[in-house]
């Protein structure tokens, strides 16, 4: 007999989330495969949300069980940990009870584990009652990163901490080559969705409420991209030359050369990306917004361009480095779960490779934009800072307020700030 739907959703969201918790998945390839299976586009934003916001509240969880339990769960009952995470979710999202609470016990029985539905009626009854307890911002950060973003922001860290433990507003790119912003605009508003268009960057909106991609008018004919505010203001901070010739040398998914594409058709631009099927992703975004027949696309290394590079050099070159994504964990939560401090060593070494071999791909008095979605010192500024002085010819451009706060030779951009992601850009021109 199939458990009723509700049911089913519940038993969705607590294999999911084992997954990510147990297996270490990421959470967007999880969820890749996971919401295509439910039909009803309610469903699957329900099952996003409850695993969202059980990663997001992981910590006030752990508390309150630490509190109500008067035996510690251990390993072996981590599939009731989370069947109780998500029904805590359901509690703290605000479902009715009998959502929230019945149909997470009755996934309990459904799942064979009849003998504990007592006790997660229990705590998730006790939860309505008496609310959670209230736990730090910061008490979802690992203590080894927590220390490196203090060390680096110091009284700013507070609000890094605090920003990144809220969802993340829904900002848009409307094509320049398809439709105007403001016309967009309207057309959001025609169909009953608010959108608020910033000073900058100048292709932005910004919803008031998030929805389903597929509420957007026009999306599937290329109208409209979904790109938060941080990630459309490396189209002004590269700012190609008419028809230059530019690599964008870690392409996938695609989502900034497309806009350098939309700003300018005239570019000779080269999408760059080491994994072949991540590449497709690319191909998938360039056709739909029209900008494909535009850009040669190439499954390659851009840390070593004696393998696939012709020999003519670039007059532009995007540089959106492998990062630790410290600055969008109000958008992948996930990341405080599967980061490891020996990760930020490596991904240094890598950053620094790139950095390297661009330069030698880049003409005289070209630009490399070097950019990521890291809040992490040394992966930034110090990265900056470390090739200029291995580097002979290499001169900062600086880059104004709209791009965030000095840090060294570039701009830094916390979470939150302007309502955007965390983001780091360097500009270098080669003398």
């Amino acid at each position: 007999m199939k458990p009723a739907p509700g049911v089913a959703l519940r038993i969705a969201a607590t294999q999911t989330l084992g997954v990510v918790l147990q297996r270490q998945r990421s959470l967007k390839a999880e969820l890749a495969q996971r919401l295509p299976t439910l039909r009803d586009t309610r469903d699957r934003a329900l099952l996003e949300a409850i695993v969202f916001t059980a990663i997001r509240g992981q910590a006030q969880y752990d508390a309150a069980l630490k509190a109500w339990v008067a035996k510690p769960l251990g390993r072996s009952d981590d599939e009731l940990r989370t069947l109780l995470y998500v029904g805590l979710a359901q509690i703290q999202m605000g479902l009715p009870a009998h959502a929230a609470v019945d149909a997470t016990v009755e996934a309990t029985r459904a799942m064979g584990r009849t003998h504990q539905a007592g006790m997660v009626n229990a705590i998730l009854r006790r939860a309505l009652r008496e609310g959670l307890p209230e736990v730090a911002p910061e008490a979802t950060w690992p203590e080894w990163l927590r220390k490196r973003v203090q060390r680096d922001w110091g009284d700013a860290a507070q609000a890094v901490f605090a920003a990144s433990a809220i969802p993340a507003p829904m900002w848009l790119r409307v094509n320049r080559t398809r439709i105007d912003r403001a016309a967009y605009r309207a057309r959001l508003e025609k169909a009953g969705i608010e959108a608020t268009m910033p000073a900058f960057p100048e292709d932005a909106l910004v919803l008031a409420t998030p929805v389903a991609v597929s509420e957007l008018p026009g999306f599937d004919e290329g109208l409209v991209s979904v790109q938060d505010g941080s990630a459309q203001c490396v189209a002004d901070a590269l700012a190609p030359k008419p028809g230059a010739r530019v690599l964008d040398a870690c392409a996938a998914p695609g989502g900034k050369s497309a806009h350098l594409l939309e700003r300018d058709p005239t570019l000779q631009l080269f999408a760059l990306d080491i994994d072949a099927q991540r590449l497709r992703r690319v191909h998938e975004t360039h056709a739909r917004l029209g900008v494909g027949a535009n850009a040669h696309l190439l499954a390659a290394d851009a840390a070593a361009p004696d393998t696939w590079w012709d020999g003519v050099p670039f007059d532009a070159i995007l540089l959106d480095a492998p990062c630790s994504a410290t600055g969008i964990v109000r958008r992948q939560p996930d990341v405080l779960l599967h980061r490891r401090d020996t990760d930020v060593e490596s991904l240094c070494d890598i950053q620094a490779r790139l950095l390297d071999a661009a330069w030698t791909m880049l003409a005289p008095g070209g630009t490399v934009l070097y950019a990521t979605c890291s809040i992490l010192a040394e992966e930034n500024a110090g990265q900056i800072d470390a090739f200029v002085q291995r580097t002979p010819g290499a001169v900062v451009e600086p880059l104004d307020a709209r791009f965030g706060r000095e840090s060294g030779a570039g701009r830094q951009r916390l979470p939150g700030e302007d309502g955007m992601d965390g983001f780091f850009y360097g500009r270098l021109s080669k003398r």
